[in-house]
């Protein structure tokens, strides 16, 4: 079952069915289109009168019942104790999760709250009006901390994954091609070294693994970020999701040609971002020190999902400019995405001419 055929089960028989179970009757049910590796349909549902809603059909049989489940009840547990985050909406049956089967293919149906605001591509990048940008630094951090905090008092009913059930050894050899055996090495020795590290409630839970500005929205008004698209949430180290709020912030000061410029606005913003964070949970210094590392783990997610993606869509694996720069920072050691390096370029930022694989 792929992407297209869904839509097209969806329009015939899926929305139909969804309508009735979670009460959408009335609703303007209209597709977003999907960006690159999306593993979801998604539609905006709008009725006058009544609070936006989004629906999300899964298709792939990469997740169980058991995976969606550990993620709805993650996000009802965050919203019920003040995460700022899109609740999920039970269905008429009083179900987090819907199966729906058709054609000996089962979907799985999940309906959230629509985040108040947008995103701020949405909003051309602009931050808003009156307000500094260090605002919205500070509340990234604020609003990523409060999740954390909460995290620590998670006991699950149905449990996700943990980072080492999916980045293991067998992962890599699956995903990443053959003639890659440097790049493989490296990232074996990167798990070994995670494995090194401190494994309890204050370092260790459940984290959102995918948090940026595409996944959450922002409240111009009073600048409010509310959270969504827990799709990727997993057990793992919370520095993981502070070290990609850390490469997300490249974006800001991307084309600035001098090293030092870059340097000095990165540990600013992070700064803001860590005091943001700190107003809502701890985190040990000790632990800080350990962002470069992390930042190495995010490009290792970022490379492994390239490639899965390809696989997934039935094409060769290949390495552009983009994945070949992620690429040649672990394989030769260069920290911090190379931002700091001479590898990088203000003219060509994360890019690097292409390999042959």
């Amino acid at each position: 079952m792929n992407y297209n055929e869904t839509v097209s089960i969806g329009n015939t028989y899926l929305i139909p069915t969804v309508t009735e179970l979670f009460g959408l009757e009335g609703y303007e049910i209209r597709l977003i289109p999907a960006h690159d590796g999306g593993r979801n349909v998604v539609y905006n549902c709008e009725k006058e009168g009544s609070p936006s809603k989004i629906l999300r059909i899964a298709f792939l049989p990469d997740r169980s019942r058991e995976d969606i489940l550990g993620e709805t009840e993650y996000i009802r547990y965050l919203f019920e104790h003040g995460g700022s985050v899109s609740n999920v909406i039970s269905s008429r049956k009083g179900n987090l999760l819907e199966e729906i089967s058709h054609n000996n293919h089962t979907f799985f149906v999940c309906l959230f709250e629509k985040a108040k605001g947008k995103m701020l591509v949405e909003n051309n990048y602009r931050y808003r009006e009156g307000a500094p940008i260090t605002e919205y630094y500070y509340n990234c951090g604020k609003v990523l901390g409060k999740l954390h905090q909460i995290s620590k008092g998670y006991v699950p009913t149905h449990q996700r994954y943990s980072f080492f059930d999916k980045y293991n050894v067998e992962y890599i050899e699956k995903w990443i091609p053959g003639s890659l055996s440097l790049l493989k090495e490296r990232l074996v020795e990167l798990l070994m070294t995670l494995k090194e590290l401190d494994r309890n409630q204050d370092t260790f839970g459940m984290i959102h693994f995918d948090y940026n500005d595409g996944n959450y929205s922002i409240d111009f008004d009073n600048g409010q970020i509310t959270v969504y698209d827990f799709d990727n949430s997993c057990y793992c180290w919370y520095m993981y999701d502070l070290a990609d709020l850390w490469t997300h912030g490249l974006g800001w000061i991307k084309f600035e040609p001098d090293a030092d410029k870059r340097k000095k606005f990165m540990n600013d913003y992070f700064e803001k971002v860590l005091a943001g964070y700190r107003s809502e949970t701890k985190i040990e210094n000790s632990m800080l020190d350990n962002l470069p590392l992390f930042i190495k783990v995010t490009l290792m997610e970022n490379i492994i999902d390239a490639f899965e993606v390809m696989r997934n869509n039935g094409e060769e694996p290949k390495c552009d400019e983009e994945l070949s720069y992620l690429i040649k920072c672990l394989e030769d050691d260069i920290p911090h995405k190379g931002f700091f390096h001479e590898i990088y370029s203000c003219e060509e930022p994360f890019e690097h001419e292409e390999r042959n694989i």
